[in-house]
């Protein structure tokens, strides 16, 4: 086996001057000592994804105040840390300077909406369902739902006491959670709404 040759001392001197270029300087830039990730001193908080019966884990980063990042969370047995596409896109729902925040009312036959208070918007719904159910609630019923009259047994015919109206309709969202659904029913049977869908999921 050949020996290794060694270069002539002037050029392995030159050659060892260039080796040591930026060993002896700090590696690192100002920029890069000074970033930090922007969830660092965030409050971690666990939720739910919201869109489908699956219930991924999420974590949700919160500084003063404000949502900075929602990602799965790794230690959910359900998803393992990983989200498909709409939950991954969960902080956009979160947070959206398209989001409307605040209520437009448009009147009817009215070419323009108007910013009202979020009150206002509550007593109206109020309102127009109280008058709706006042309009239309009905005690007993002598026809069926296609008009067909109601006989009893004997083929006379009869009434039932039926205690609805047939104007109101109720459906729950699939971003509400069972415990809201749940009481978004109560109160519409206690009402006598007959048109109630849910798609509580989680």
């Amino acid at each position: 086996m050949q020996e290794a040759t060694f270069l002539p001392e002037p050029v392995q001197s030159v050659v060892s001057e260039v080796m040591e270029v930026g060993s002896r300087v700090q590696p690192f830039s100002n920029e890069s000592v000074e970033k930090a990730p922007r969830i660092r001193d965030a409050k971690l908080f666990h939720s739910v994804c919201p869109y489908c019966a699956v219930g991924c884990g999420l974590n949700v980063y919160v500084k003063d105040g404000k949502v900075l990042d929602i990602e799965g969370n790794p230690d959910s047995p359900i998803n393992h840390g990983t989200l498909c596409p709409k939950g991954s896109a969960t902080f956009q729902y979160t947070v959206n300077p398209s989001r409307l925040a605040q209520v437009l009312y448009r009147a009817p036959y009215s070419d323009h909406w108007e910013v009202k208070s979020l009150d206002w918007a509550m007593e109206q719904i109020a309102l127009r369902v109280q008058a709706t159910r006042n309009a239309t609630f009905r005690e007993t019923a002598d026809k069926d739902l296609d008009g067909n009259p109601l006989r009893d047994a004997k083929g006379n015919p009869t009434t039932k006491r039926v205690n609805h109206t047939l104007a109101i309709g109720s459906l729950g969202g699939a971003t509400m959670d069972n415990e809201w659904n749940y009481v978004q029913c109560k109160l519409m049977r206690a009402i006598g709404v007959v048109a109630i869908e849910n798609q509580a999921r989680i």
